[in-house]
């Protein structure tokens, strides 16, 4: 196991646009450069330590997914080659390998397209509450962990970090966005889920749910930042489902459920993680990602 655990980037030729809860981004001429870091953010607090071979993780199985989904919509990878980046991120060739991509610069849609197959996190929590989700009304009786008769699209707020997300109708949405756009962001989640569920499933994995975003580049809607990724999904074993109860997962719950058990109260500081924990998070990540894509990064 890798003990290099990249934080922070520092690239001084380049020009850093933004820094993400995960991603350190630079602006390099008319694309963006994104670097996936190994850093992990738990109920939107940045934590101390590093998960090895996180940001390489986040990288392939975004981009094995952008590829996999192109026929239904386009996105904003140009390549994630660091031969074919621009020459000024040449000398930073090594840092970049692995776990970066050019991509478009794409204006980004303020909100959060999640899509879910099942009910779980905080859908679970506000249907225990409410009896629905982002103002969807739902059967009674529906069991942790169930599966919806159809995927649900359940937007939220795009938070800024250190903020929650936040669950919004559909109606909400409309007042971030137009109607088309919404329509779209919607039509196009509820299509790349279906088809990645599809394909995840022959490989014997579940995925409960999932976080998209879109921009728009030359005025088409595209899709952007990471792609099914174990931070912005749920994937779960088949062969171990069983609803009714929480389920074993191959992403950041378990850092979650870690946290929870030492009462975490979901504001920074962040405890420090054991290494027993991030160590079994790295493995997760890397198994999903041999699991989805049948390839080894290690």
């Amino acid at each position: 196991m890798s003990d290099k655990v990249v934080l922070k980037t520092n690239f001084p030729k380049l020009k850093l646009f933004a820094r993400g809860k995960v991603r350190d981004i630079y602006e390099v001429g008319d694309y963006l450069l994104l670097v996936s870091t190994d850093r992990l953010s738990a109920f939107d607090v940045i934590m101390n330590q590093g998960i090895p071979y996180k940001g390489m993780v986040l990288t392939k199985i975004s981009e094995f997914w952008f590829n996999l989904t192109r026929n239904i919509i386009p996105n904003h990878l140009i390549t994630s080659n660091v031969s074919q980046y621009p020459e000024i991120c040449s000398e930073y060739s090594e840092e970049l390998k692995e776990r970066s991509m050019l991509v478009k610069k794409a204006k980004v849609v303020p909100i959060e397209c999640i899509v879910r197959g099942y009910i779980s996190g905080s859908g679970w929590k506000d249907y225990q509450a409410t009896g629905k989700i982002s103002g969807i009304d739902l059967p009674g009786g529906l069991k942790e962990s169930e599966k919806f008769s159809e995927p649900l699209f359940t937007p939220s707020t795009k938070a800024e970090i250190g903020q929650h997300d936040e669950n919004i109708s559909a109606d909400q949405a409309l007042d971030i966005t137009d109607e088309k756009t919404f329509s779209i962001l919607k039509d196009k989640s509820l299509e790349v889920y279906n088809k990645v569920s599809e394909f995840a499933l022959k490989k014997g994995i579940i995925i409960a749910d999932t976080k998209m975003e879109f921009g728009t580049f030359k005025n088409d809607i595209i899709l952007v930042d990471e792609l099914l990724t174990p931070d912005s999904s749920r994937f779960w074993p088949l062969d171990k489902y069983e609803k009714g109860r929480g389920q074993e997962s191959f992403d950041k719950q378990f850092v979650r459920d870690y946290l929870l058990s030492i009462k975490f109260n979901k504001q920074p500081p962040a405890p420090d993680l054991p290494e027993d924990i991030i160590l079994k998070t790295s493995e997760k990540y890397l198994d999903i990602y041999k699991r989805l894509t049948g390839e080894s990064i290690v």
